[in-house]
């Protein structure tokens, strides 16, 4: 019959229908199509081949299936859904993921970056560009020192010049003169302010009894002794590192410190030997006790794991000090006994009485000359390059360490605070069994006001977190460019002596082979 034979209505339909929702298959089925033609790698998951339109209607409904990242992770959903899905799927997963990227928070991270979170903190956290957009250029020198008074009431002053472009300092160049004391006082009133909200503090160089006792006996006018040179450059990076810090830059006492003209309030509390340096000793006992003492069952793997890095970085950092300390003493022992070597042989050179055999012991006397010149500024790097960076490290890992104990601080604080409130109510519902209605309307006053040490308590302890890890993240940058900086100086330095030494001894060699 006709009707058995005709061909199905549909069959057209069909075609249409498989040119518009089965892209894929139509892409196997007909390779010679003009599509086909344009592109003729295979298509990498049906997307980059595809025509617009078709891409227009495969990603129309793609904006519920983009948010699958998101249902795992609720503030990226709330800045996700304000983007709009781009016609192109490049563009599209580009902002997706750029603005995804961001919010993840550090907690959720640590499963994929176990280790080496830290790091990356500069990039997960948009503020913290914030920080260095800011950021004024600062220079500062302790350019000289200079003794003054005599006997023991002697000290030492140290000029100090900065240059910024810093708008918060009333002029571009300042340059005043400050003692020991004097760093001793800023650091404190830093480390009072700043601290307890999460800021790491430089610290400032330790005090040395004997050594400043030394100084003030010497006959010395001029303050050029090691002690004072060493002391000198310790209080510099103690400035240059403070000066780099953004918020540390801005504040008051720093700015004071950096351009009053004249001499600053006496700081009392700073004396080694005064009732407030003594109670400041039991103090810091007082404190390391309550480290030990003092645990908190971490929540936060990102902490856990940053400070369990922290005290296996100390360890370290203090074994390579040692370490660089004993080289550099040995170095500057050979210095010296590369001197006595070379008065012995200018000794010998004088008595010989073979004339070439003479010259060259003279010849040998002035290179072993040279070379304890080498080994003495071998020794200068090694100490002022390598162990004062490490010492300075080792300070900078307590700073680290003091801000890891504020916040546990903070949170045995917001944690009291929970229970005293918690015994506040249970006191309520005693009264109101008990049925006095005079002391009722006192607890509920006392349950408002602990309420409210409970919130401020846990907004503190949240801050406190937050600062400690862009801190961190800020930390660990400084700490990679430092010793990158500086062991690349100690290597030039060191390369420089070695071909100055290979050169000696060059010079020296046809004299020794001219011995007949």
């Amino acid at each position: 019959m006709a009707d058995g034979v005709e061909p199905p209505p549909f069959d057209n339909d069909e075609e249409d229908v498989k040119e518009d929702d089965d892209l894929f298959s139509d892409a196997k089925e007909k390779p010679s199509s003009p599509e086909t033609e344009k592109s003729p790698d295979p298509p990498h998951n049906g997307v980059d081949h595809t025509p617009d339109d078709d891409i227009d209607e495969l990603f129309k409904g793609g904006s519920s299936e983009i948010k699958l990242d998101s249902d795992e992770e609720n503030e990226v959903q709330d800045n996700g859904d304000k983007a709009p899905v781009s016609s192109k799927p490049e563009k599209a997963l580009a902002s997706q993921a750029k603005e995804s990227t961001p919010q993840i928070l550090v907690s959720q991270a640590t499963t994929a970056k176990t280790k080496v979170a830290a790091p990356s903190l500069k990039s997960v956290d948009p503020s913290d560009s914030t920080d260095e957009k800011e950021a004024y250029e600062m220079e500062i020198k302790i350019t000289e020192s200079s003794k003054m008074g005599e006997g023991m009431s002697a000290y030492i002053v140290y000029k100090i010049i900065t240059k910024t472009s810093n708008p918060a300092y009333r002029r571009p160049t300042n340059a005043v003169l400050r003692r020991f004391s004097d760093f001793l006082g800023l650091h404190a009133k830093l480390v009072e302010k700043h601290v307890p909200l999460g800021i790491i503090v430089p610290p400032a160089p330790e005090k040395s009894v004997l050594g400043m006792t030394k100084v003030k006996m010497s006959k010395e006018e001029s303050g050029s002794s090691d002690f004072v040179e060493r002391r000198r450059a310790a209080l510099e990076r103690f400035l240059v590192r403070t000066a780099a810090h953004p918020t540390l830059a801005s504040d008051p006492d720093f700015i004071e410190f950096l351009e009053k003209d004249g001499d600053l309030p006496k700081s009392t509390s700073t004396s080694a030997l005064s009732g407030a340096g003594v109670m400041r000793l039991f103090h810091k006992v007082g404190e390391s006790l309550e480290k030990i003492t003092l645990k908190v069952d971490e929540s936060d793997e990102w902490f856990e794991e940053k400070q369990q890095q922290v005290e296996a970085l100390d360890i370290q950092l203090r074994k390579l000090h040692n370490n660089i300390e004993t080289l550099s003493i040995h170095r500057k022992e050979l210095s010296q006994s590369t001197a006595i070597f070379a008065k012995s042989a200018a000794m010998l050179g004088n008595v010989e009485e073979h004339t070439a055999l003479s010259r060259a012991l003279s010849q040998l006397a002035e290179t072993e000359e040279k070379i304890e010149l080498l080994h003495k500024e071998q020794s200068e790097a090694d100490f002022f390059l390598m162990a004062e960076l490490m010492k300075d490290y080792v300070a900078l890992m307590g700073a680290v360490k003091d801000v890891f104990h504020e916040r546990i601080k903070t949170y045995k604080v917001w944690k009291d605070a929970e229970s005293t409130l918690a015994k506040k109510r249970d006191a309520k519902v005693k009264l109101e069994m008990q049925n006095k209605l005079d002391k009722i309307t006192q607890a509920q006053a006392e349950i408002t006001e602990w309420e409210q040490k409970v919130e401020k308590g846990q907004e503190d302890f949240e801050t406190i977190s937050k600062n400690i890890k862009k801190e961190m993240s800020r930390f660990e940058k400084l700490r990679v460019n430092d010793f990158r900086d500086n062991v690349i100086k100690y290597l030039e330095i060191l390369m420089d002596n070695q071909e100055k030494l290979i050169k000696y001894w060059e010079t020296f060699l046809p004299e020794a082979k001219a011995i007949a």
